[in-house]
């Protein structure tokens, strides 16, 4: 079991908090290039240094809580059971975080995740470490699968394939949600949608969208 969290580490993590959703506030209302740090700072009751001290850049003052996720299928290739395919493996993590309702995968009840998004896709720089983020996963999966199959270019075409599918389903959670969906209703056919998404993945293109 973990241990409890101390005081010090509890008021390190609600000052990082309330750091995040400061800046993420102001970049929302006024755009990411028109907001300083020090602006950041002072709406937070921090210094700028603190600032720095919990977010090495202005960029990781939006990435900081949400890269990890970019490399969640590589997770959960590298930790699947035996017996459990690639697929299986990124299939059932997935809907687990259906389930859970994680805001990485779609589904938040909140704003709050949807201001990110839309400031990330409004944002330049921020697409492109966006990009940049989820090439890195891709990259980290496809050499998990070379490692275990031992042929590099099919790990590539996996790989790629795994991501797509996976950031189609998220990006049809965040769609719908955005919208205006209860979180719930869309998570209740995402085990179809899944299955549909990564059976095309799993029993490859062919017969697909053959041309009359």
């Amino acid at each position: 079991m973990a241990e409890p969290m101390g005081l010090r580490e509890r008021k390190k993590l609600q000052t990082a908090s309330r750091i995040y959703r400061v800046a993420i506030g102001l970049f929302a209302e006024r755009g990411f290039d028109q907001v300083s740090v020090q602006e950041i700072a002072d709406a937070a009751e921090v210094s700028k240094m603190t600032v720095f001290n919990y977010f090495g850049t202005k960029e990781d003052l939006v990435f900081r809580p949400l890269e990890e996720h970019f490399g969640d299928a590589a997770r959960a290739v590298r930790e699947r059971q035996p017996g459990e395919s690639a697929v299986d493996a990124v299939r059932r993590q997935f809907l687990e975080m259906v389930e859970g309702r994680d805001p990485s995968v779609g589904l938040y009840p909140e704003p709050f995740v949807g201001q990110v998004r839309q400031l990330v896709q409004e944002t330049p720089v921020l697409m492109e470490r966006a990009f940049l983020a989820a090439q890195k996963g891709t990259r980290e999966l496809a050499a998990l699968l070379a490692a275990d199959t031992g042929d590099r270019m099919l790990a590539t075409v996996a790989a790629a394939s795994l991501s797509a599918a996976r950031n189609a389903l998220v990006e049809e959670n965040h769609r719908r949600v955005g919208e205006g969906e209860d979180p719930d209703r869309v998570a209740a056919d995402a085990a179809e949608r899944a299955r549909s998404a990564f059976g095309l993945v799993e029993n490859g293109l062919k017969g697909f969208a053959v041309r009359a």
